[in-house]
């Protein structure tokens, strides 16, 4: 069975039982964006979490078994992004990129935001205008080295 393949079962039983993420999330024991990346590929679940979603979504022992390999990182198909939604971040990042880079070195200096170390939260603000969506991204600083 391919990561793929358990993806496309993760979603299938997803939507066949009605549930969120945050749901489905209380199984693993982290938080709903962790928890969407790793059962949408990009994660690594411990045996135990793996065995929970497992069991909610009615997953096979081998699509249990592969959400627990190491993935390889990367879920976009294509180097520009043809879905709306993501090409907006690709958009984002076009327009405001070079922004946030300075930005981040003027305040930390030299270094990277950590995709490692870090942490996302996505929720929705109320407005009279339309709804918004609030995306925080939490990583940590590292600063490149001299040797």
């Amino acid at each position: 069975m391919t990561r793929d393949e358990v993806t496309q079962l993760v979603l299938d039983g997803k939507r066949r039982k009605r549930l969120k993420w945050a749901q489905i999330a209380e199984a693993t024991g982290q938080s709903k964006e962790w928890t969407a990346a790793a059962l949408l590929g990009q994660m690594t679940l411990s045996a135990a979490q793996a065995g929970a979603v497992g069991r909610l979504l009615d997953l096979p022992a081998d699509a249990v078994e592969m959400l627990q390999v190491v993935p390889y990182k990367g879920s976009l198909p294509t180097a520009v992004p043809t879905d709306p939604l993501i090409y907006r971040f690709y958009e984002l990042i076009n327009v405001y990129g070079t922004s946030i880079k300075e930005l981040i070195h003027e305040e930390f200096g030299d270094g990277i935001m950590s995709a490692i170390d870090f942490s996302m939260d996505i929720s929705r603000e109320a407005d009279p205008k339309g709804d918004r969506v609030r995306i925080v991204l939490n990583g940590k600083f590292l600063p490149y080295r001299t040797y």
